[in-house]
């Protein structure tokens, strides 16, 4: 039985470790042998929203990815902003929404809320 696939980081809330996120993930998923492009936009997607509109001074975003019992890649970005959910338009989720399979958010543990989306691989 092979082991999940899992990957975590914590990221300082500013555009360079948004950009950043994105290579991160784009070579998790390369080594993992998974396409990577559509979850390469929904990362940068979910990781800029995080620091524009999640952004708390001195509070850090998380990123995670993992692969589910579906085979699907599952996204999450986490930051500290729980009052600001999305769904919004300035929250620029059409995008994710046209490549994700589902997305969502879910709130806490206080302050914390989570954007996730998940992808066919």
């Amino acid at each position: 039985m092979n082991p999940p696939l899992h990957y975590a980081v914590q990221l300082s809330a500013t555009p360079r470790a948004a950009r950043l996120a994105r290579l991160l993930a784009v070579e998790q998923l390369r080594s993992w042998g998974l396409p990577f492009e559509n979850a390469a936009q929904v990362v940068a997607e979910l990781c800029s929203n995080a620091v524009t509109h999640g952004r708390v001074p001195g509070r850090d975003f998380h990123l995670e990815l993992s692969v589910t019992d579906a085979g699907r890649v599952r996204i999450e970005v986490a930051d500290t902003r729980s009052d600001r959910l999305p769904g919004e338009p300035q929250y620029g989720l059409s995008i994710v929404g046209a490549l994700a399979d589902r997305w969502g958010s879910a709130s806490g543990p206080a302050p914390r809320k989570t954007v996730w989306a998940e992808l066919s691989s």
